[in-house]
């Protein structure tokens, strides 16, 4: 085949590929959130607001809010420190430790409440200890917490884990070895040089939080007012017939989840990073 024959098939293959993954992107993704959106303004802004400010949903929102707070922080703090430990240093059980990181993409958020509630509920292996002490976990806010954290738990390390190990340690040992503490060298070198791959994993990780509905819902108990977060409120609205609040708190989470997606894109285009993915697997 000549060169002119492969030039053309390419400037073919080009615009058909493009427009096939825009066609489905659109139905996929853009006609779906266009329904929701269309459904939740569908009986005037006057309703839309009303159902937004109806007092279990701002509950929802206060609680998803607190859910979203809790997890993250605790997802970054352990994010950075697990990157630290894979990118800095080998050990024996290192590999264990990224396998556990990635745990929660193969393990089904359902399976991960199922085996809070086995654990901590009532009937569960530590129920009779934590009725005993009156604490209270499944059905609760910890319970919620912890099945958000589970859930969370590998976006912030994911994101460092390839960067940290493409820029290598050189900056850091050269600030120790001029007298820098630890905590200096982090917050002076190793921070500023992850930020970008730090604040995108943050990003990621409050858009699952928010969203999460599988393990959420099966340690909440669906206590209106008390243990609903905002998917869960959806599901409740969308069984009570009351279809245009159902749609009005969804619009929210879509309206979320373009914000965060657009911030992402933000954060990518002032820090790139570089293309290490599926390094640490080596």
């Amino acid at each position: 085949m000549s060169g002119h024959a492969i030039r053309a098939d390419t400037c073919l293959a080009r615009p058909l590929l493009i427009g096939l993954a825009m066609l489905l992107a659109g139905l996929v993704l853009g006609l779906p959130l266009a329904i929701v959106l269309a459904e939740a303004f569908a009986h005037g802004i006057g309703a839309y607001l009303a159902a937004l400010t109806d007092p279990d949903t701002l509950d929802a929102v206060v609680l998803t809010l607190i859910v979203a707070l809790c997890s993250v922080g605790t997802t970054t703090v352990f994010g950075v420190a697990a990157a630290w430990c894979i990118a800095r240093f080998h050990f024996r059980g290192r590999a264990v430790l990224l396998t556990l990181i990635d745990l929660p993409f193969s393990v089904s958020p359902v399976v991960a409440g199922l085996v809070q509630v086995l654990l901590f509920g009532r009937r569960g292996w530590l129920g009779p200890f934590l009725v005993t002490h009156d604490i209270r976990i499944v059905f609760a806010l910890p319970g919620i917490v912890l099945a958000t954290i589970f859930v969370t738990l590998p976006f912030v390390a994911r994101e460092l884990i390839p960067l940290m190990e493409a820029q290598g340690s050189a900056e850091e040992e050269a600030a120790l070895s001029l007298g820098a503490s630890g905590w200096q060298t982090f917050m002076r070198v190793t921070l500023p040089n992850i930020r970008g791959a730090l604040l995108t994993g943050v990003l990621l990780a409050n858009a699952r939080a928010m969203g999460e509905f599988g393990a959420v819902s099966v340690v909440s108990g669906h206590i209106r007012g008390a243990t609903n977060t905002m998917p869960l409120h959806v599901e409740i609205l969308f069984n009570d017939y009351q279809i245009e609040a159902a749609f009005a708190v969804a619009s929210v989470l879509a309206l979320l989840a373009l914000v965060t997606l657009g911030a992402k894109i933000a954060l990518e285009d002032r820090w790139p990073q570089p293309q290490t993915i599926g390094k640490t697997a080596q």
